[in-house]
């Protein structure tokens, strides 16, 4: 009786991995879409879980396969999933038919503390909390931080000062202490100690550090929102108690204080004098509770942390094994340093343009985030080959594809950063480091400041040497993220 139940079982599994995979195909064929036939059940996320390359990768083979083809179709055990691929599309859906296109396609569970936040909300209650987040980072209020930011660059480099092991150590390791550190003091303030001291800081890198149980969740989340919902999944519910309990105590702290530091912590004070936060057009309305505003501080490690430090590694490896980029920029960062007399300004990080170009040049070939997530909410139709979206289906569009196709960028894996001057070389369209449209990255113009920040007191400092593993540049396992993990970048003092 048992074998036979189990013989059941694995027939009736059997059957629905091949009719699911062949209603896959008959689907995308009957609505004139090309579809991605490796994997015709699963599709790329069965991919992720079985295989040891990361997401961006695998999604990379299926933009080569279909070179002319404007979207894809994608197995999917659940959930139908389209891989859009022509930049007029991706326009149309994250900014031109935008109500369509609204949710992240991630999904979040209630309960879920720390996911309740900026990035992964949706709907009006995404729209409440960006509406009150983006005021902190206005041109002003910018500026009214960079005290913050500079501090966080000039204990980086005392940092490195006090610890020369790290000078031929993990370079991206050694980064993310100086991201991590610099996003502690934005949002929970500085006091007289290195922003490197803060236990904050340490405990955020334990939090974001990708888990097996992390990439599972991350799976099961691609391929069924059914699935996820119904096992309750919290994507960081060991750190909830602690996020929770930081934000009481400082807003707490502050109020106490009666100061104005013009940091996180000030807005959630703000925001919870206020009382309730409403949007005008549905009347749904969110409370501005320790858990929503913890829930945003996660955010800004979240978004902030692993990409940041990405954009900076991308930068300094081009750097180190481009020498006379290197010195070019150096002269930059020196002119601008002695212009200003040791000492830099909000204004004087803009100063070091060809730097900039630099750092622009390194998200496009080293963009830390390989493909976007969207699900749509209405039916709808994009416009380049004319095809029909049932609501429901989720979306996937490339960055690092884009950033890497001949018909956007000329010879795409030549690192130039003076295609950043030549006129119509580089479009808004193609080029998307940050993403685009109304979930365009709400905290992008924020990171641009502190990795110049960082870059110019770092450069001021040391210069560097890039040794890349044999096979040219390789990239570690990751849901979303595009990280480097054969290559070495060694500090030197400068003298």
């Amino acid at each position: 009786m048992f074998v036979t139940l189990i013989c059941t079982v694995f027939i009736f599994i059997l059957s629905f991995i091949y009719f699911r995979g062949k209603y896959n195909q008959y689907y995308w064929k009957k609505r004139g879409v090309a579809f991605y036939n490796k994997h015709i059940t699963g599709g790329p996320y069965w991919q992720y879980v079985v295989e040891d390359r990361p997401m961006f990768e695998i999604l990379k083979d299926v933009y080569d396969e279909h070179k002319n083809d404007p979207a894809v179709g994608l197995g999917s055990f659940f959930d139908n999933t389209l891989f859009v691929k022509d930049p007029v599309n991706i326009q149309h859906i994250s900014q031109l038919d935008f109500n369509s296109f609204y949710h992240r396609g991630t999904p979040i569970n209630e309960d879920d503390i720390l996911a309740n936040n900026v990035l992964w909300l949706n709907g009006p209650k995404w729209k409440i909390i960006r509406q009150k987040m983006t005021p902190l980072f206005t041109t002003a209020k910018l500026k009214n931080m960079y005290y913050i930011v500079d501090k966080s660059a000039q204990d980086f480099v005392e940092f490195l000062k006090q610890n020369p092991d790290r000078l031929k150590g993990d370079a991206f390791d050694t980064l993310t202490h100086f991201c991590s550190a610099a996003i502690s003091a934005a949002v929970f303030g500085i006091g007289t100690k290195s922003t490197f001291d803060s236990s904050i800081r340490k405990r955020i890198r334990v939090a974001l550090m990708p888990t097996l149980s992390l990439n599972l969740k991350f799976a099961v989340g691609g391929v069924c929102d059914v699935l996820y919902h119904a096992l309750g999944l919290k994507m960081f519910g060991d750190h909830e108690d602690f996020f929770v309990d930081t934000i009481k105590q400082v807003i707490k702290q502050r109020e106490k204080d009666n100061v104005k530091r013009h940091d996180f912590v000030d807005l959630c004070v703000k925001l919870q004098k206020e009382g309730t936060m409403q949007d005008q057009d549905t009347g749904v309305k969110v409370e501005p509770t320790d858990e929503v505003l913890a829930a945003q501080a996660f955010f800004f490690f979240l978004a902030g942390v692993e990409p940041t430090a990405a954009a900076m590694f991308g930068t300094m490896l081009e750097l180190g094994r481009n020498p006379e980029m290197l010195k070019r920029v150096h002269e930059e960062v020196d002119a601008v340093f002695e212009k200003y007399n040791g000492q830099l300004t909000y204004e004087s990080i803009y100063e070091v343009e060809y730097l900039y170009k630099v750092f622009s040049e390194a998200l496009r070939v080293h963009t830390p985030i390989g493909f976007l997530t969207r699900q749509c909410m209405a039916n709808t139709t994009l416009p380049v080959g004319n095809i029909p979206i049932e609501k429901g289906v989720k979306i996937l569009t490339p960055v690092f594809d884009l950033h890497h196709d001949a018909k956007y960028f000329p010879n795409p894996e030549v690192f130039d950063p003076d295609r950043f001057s030549r006129e119509g070389e580089v479009s808004d369209l193609n080029y998307v480091p940050f993403g685009k449209g109304n979930r365009y990255c709400i905290g992008a113009r924020y990171a641009r400041v502190q990795i110049m920040s960082g870059l110019m007191h770092f450069l001021r400092n040391y210069s560097l040497n890039t040794y890349v593993g044999k096979g040219g540049v390789q990239y570690s396992k990751e849901s979303n993220q595009v990280r480097i993990k054969n290559v070495k970048i060694e500090f030197i003092p400068r003298n």
